[in-house]
């Protein structure tokens, strides 16, 4: 069991950088919420908690909890929580947990909130539970509440439950955590569940670390929701794995820069040319010596008409309005890879990653350069036409952006 505990450790602190996963800095140690990582990610998450027994022997015991779930398409996270001493339910010492998250809603897209849910199947509790959560930014604080409905592990029927938590950003790298839930319907051996973490960014990388102390054994849906008398410390590691790194074409996207055809006005020919008329200018109500006089004084010979075939007036395009688009890069992933825009307008990216990201076109015609985590960067786009662009350090991260005349 040590031997095996070690290679874990040091399969932890030796796995490659893949791409970033769920950041701690973002959530407690005791609710999920809305994470679904990026489409193409395989994500471990690995969350060890321990014991220890009264004095003479002060015993340390652990319960750790695996996390492999792979992002995939439409903000959807499908995967499984396995922990090697689960507490849920009498002599049941692994508990499998299967589930399914969804995020149809983001703040990272534009939305004032984000809305979570989760579905899964706990193999202990022999039985199904639920999950949907808000959560809300507000400056450096985060507040997330949730609420639940499980399978009873004991008795037959559903319990419900709710949580609520916050994470309060110090810096880039380093956040406070806590959050605190429990049944609406408690049995004699539940307790109101509880963590506080402080949790760290390591500095360009896409893991995060979080040291913690709560009183629930498991990180799955139904241990989440019932702590213990028992206290007990630990820590989180995440390890995300971006599959297109390692799989598929590295090569930067093609630099089809395509200008789009612009509407121009035919050329006026000779035959087409308006003699200038004269204007006179006559007072209004004239009375009636004035209009004697100018009848007096006026030509024998009636004006040139105007010329028939008089080029029609033109209409004089109006600028656009300007416009800004907020979007950004996140889990080593632009948000909207794909985006169409009316020329004029003007694209900000922010990196919401730890690592160094960049926004370069292929033909060159504009390069953020390299963006520092939490940092942003602007262009306007003042031509239409269609441009690839990709990110320096993750060159497996590419996009296109289709300008067009409004």
């Amino acid at each position: 069991m040590r031997l095996l505990e070690t290679t874990a450790v040091a399969a932890l602190l030796l796995a490659p950088i893949g791409a970033g996963g769920q950041s701690l800095l973002d959530r407690p140690p005791n609710i999920s919420g809305d994470w679904v990582g990026a489409p193409g990610t395989i994500y471990f998450n690995f969350v060890h908690r321990f014991t220890t027994s009264d004095a003479p022997e002060r015993k340390v015991s652990n319960v750790p909890t695996f996390l492999i779930a792979a992002g995939l398409p439409g903000r959807l996270l499908a995967g499984f929580n396995y922990s090697t001493n689960s507490t849920l339910a009498p002599n049941f010492p692994n508990e499998w947990e299967m589930f399914a998250r969804w995020a149809p809603i983001s703040e990272d897209y534009g939305a004032p909130l984000d809305l979570g849910a989760e579905v899964s199947y706990n193999n202990a509790a022999e039985g199904i539970a639920g999950e949907v959560s808000l959560a809300k930014m507000f400056g450096p604080i985060r507040i997330l509440l949730a609420g639940r409905a499980l399978t009873d592990p004991v008795k037959s029927g559903m319990q419900f439950g709710y949580a609520g938590g916050t994470t309060i950003r110090l810096g880039q790298y380093v956040a406070l955590a806590g959050d605190i839930g429990s049944l609406t319907k408690r049995d004699t051996s539940d307790r109101v569940a509880w963590s506080a973490g402080l949790h760290f960014a390591i500095p360009l990388t896409p893991h995060t670390l979080s040291v913690q102390v709560t009183n629930i054994a498991t990180a799955t849906l139904q241990g989440q929701s019932r702590g213990s008398s028992v206290r007990r410390y630990g820590f989180e590691f995440t390890i995300p794995l971006t599959l297109s790194r390692y799989f598929g074409s590295h090569a930067q996207p093609s630099p089809d820069t395509v200008p789009q055809p612009v509407a121009v006005a035919p050329p006026v020919t000779p035959s087409d040319t308006v003699r200038p008329q004269a204007v006179v200018t006559v007072p209004a109500q004239p009375s009636a010596d004035t209009a004697q006089r100018v009848a007096a004084n006026a030509p024998t010979t009636a004006p040139p008409a105007p010329a028939s075939n008089a080029a029609p007036a033109r209409t004089v395009a109006t600028k656009p309005v300007a416009r800004t688009v907020r979007t950004g890069m996140k889990n080593i992933h632009y948000l909207q890879p794909t985006m169409e825009i009316d020329v004029g307008t003007t694209v900000e990216w922010k990196n919401n990653d730890p690592l160094l990201h960049s926004v370069t076109a292929v033909n060159k015609s504009f390069d953020s350069g390299l963006i520092q985590p939490g940092k942003t960067y602007r262009h306007t786009f003042t031509k239409a036409g269609t441009f690839n662009f990709y990110c320096v350090p993750h060159p497996f991260m590419k996009g296109t952006i289709v300008v067009k005349e409004p």
